[in-house]
């Protein structure tokens, strides 16, 4: 019995409220209509794709002899930057997922232009623990959202790249205790 004049009395306030603005029915739409996200690609076909040094050294590359890379590793004043080469929505933001040798890694990956097109990169410290996930002797997958799973075939080169782009530990000491 006390539940129904409470029921009423509630009805009866929100029905006086008055709406947000007077002219809601003549608004415009502010945004416009949200596209959608491309469509995902499939995984592409890494057998017989390897890891090698770019002709002038300054990054590593995996894919086919001879095709288009599918990732690449760059070395930049200790950091590593790391490409999927697969077309990324403008200004797309997402995580790419590591797993193998023993680690699963999430990295935070965006879309940026590159060469008339946008690709997925991020960067990382060069000595950042969670790059293990690259240097061990095992394949590991590595996916991006929408740009389909890569098999990583197994090498020693991103191990070494990597190893390459971080800073000495004497550098490191010297950084963290300014003297």
């Amino acid at each position: 019995m006390v539940r129904l004049p409470a029921l009423c009395a509630l009805l009866l306030l929100s029905a006086c409220k008055p709406p947000a603005s007077d002219e809601y029915v003549t608004r415009e739409r502010i945004a416009g209509e949200r596209t959608a996200p491309r469509t995902p690609i499939a995984s592409p076909d890494t057998d017989g794709a390897v890891w090698a040094r770019s002709t002038d050294g300054e990054r590593l590359l995996y894919g086919k002899p001879g095709a288009a890379p599918y990732f690449a590793l760059a070395c930049e004043e200790g950091r590593i930057r790391y490409t999927r080469f697969a077309e990324a929505d403008p200004d797309a933001k997402a995580v790419l997922a590591l797993i193998g040798n023993g680690h699963v890694e999430r990295l935070w990956i965006d879309a940026e232009e590159a060469e008339e097109a946008w690709v997925w990169r991020g960067r990382i410290a060069a000595d950042d623990p969670r790059l293990e996930v690259l240097t061990g002797p095992r394949s590991v997958e590595a996916t991006v959202p929408g740009a389909g799973s890569l098999k990583l075939n197994p090498s020693r080169l991103p191990g070494e790249f990597i190893g390459e782009c971080a800073p000495p530990p004497t550098e490191q000491a010297a950084e963290a205790d300014p003297a």
